[in-house]
């Protein structure tokens, strides 16, 4: 059976999570194999656990969760262990303020059976030099750290297969901000089939960009401290 789980975090996204609700709310409807859309609620400060409520109503494979405020990465951790408990067969994560479409999931579906992840390239992605830096630097202390050339780490746009995601998160610290790389990551170390597929990243669709230079250096300072502290775990 082809049971999907499409994970979307949320935090703050009042602006944008009705859109995201009904965007890929009929990907589930579609596949069907009781397969479900769960948005988790990151412990939002504004109105997002309120019109996920509101929008459940005539959604019946729509699941909205919350939990106190973690981060992005402890927010996919908890979605992806919350699919895998509820047996899905396939976990589908994507993030919630619009920058990726849901007509472009439809070619990493057809190839769910031939890799244990297809992830998406955001080659030429059109959300600012911030965020293209920030992914440049991953992608060199991933080499550094642990000596592997990954395309694009951090995609949230990417579809697992059951079994070698539940492997890979033994060995993904709970709670780790960047929890989408050490995936990417565990998955590249153990050679196992991954595909990389072009895809549209928009600019945010509303909300406020957090992210600046002076976090930049912050994440990529950590993301070395920590990742160093893993790769002797994976060795």
């Amino acid at each position: 059976m082809d049971k999907l789980y499409i994970v979307i975090p949320a935090y703050n996204e009042e602006a944008n999570i009705e859109e995201a609700v009904k965007d890929w709310y009929p990907i589930v409807e579609k596949i069907g194999n009781d397969s479900r859309l769960v948005v988790i609620n990151d412990g939002s400060k504004d109105s997002t656990y309120e019109k996920l409520l509101s929008l459940k109503e005539g959604r019946p494979l729509f699941e909205p969760l919350t939990k106190e405020n973690g981060g992005h990465g402890a927010t996919v951790l908890y979605g992806y262990n919350y699919a895998l408990k509820e047996g899905a067969d396939y976990i589908f994560q994507t993030d919630s303020d619009g920058q990726t479409l849901p007509e472009e999931f439809w070619p990493f579906w057809e190839l769910r059976e031939q890799y244990a992840m297809v992830i998406g390239h955001r080659k030429g992605r059109q959300d600012g030099f911030s965020r293209k830096v920030v992914t440049k630097v991953l992608k060199l202390v991933c080499l550094l750290c642990f000596h592997v050339n990954l395309t694009d780490a951090n995609t949230p746009f990417r579809l697992m297969q059951r079994e070698p995601l539940a492997d890979a998160l033994k060995d993904v610290p709970a709670d780790h901000n960047l929890a989408n790389v050490l995936v990417s990551v565990v998955f590249a170390k153990r050679k196992l089939p991954v595909h990389y597929i072009k895809i549209t990243f928009r600019p945010r669709q509303g909300g406020v960009n957090s992210i600046n230079l002076k976090k930049i250096f912050k994440i990529g300072k950590k993301a070395w401290k920590d990742f160093r502290a893993i790769n002797k775990v994976l060795k």
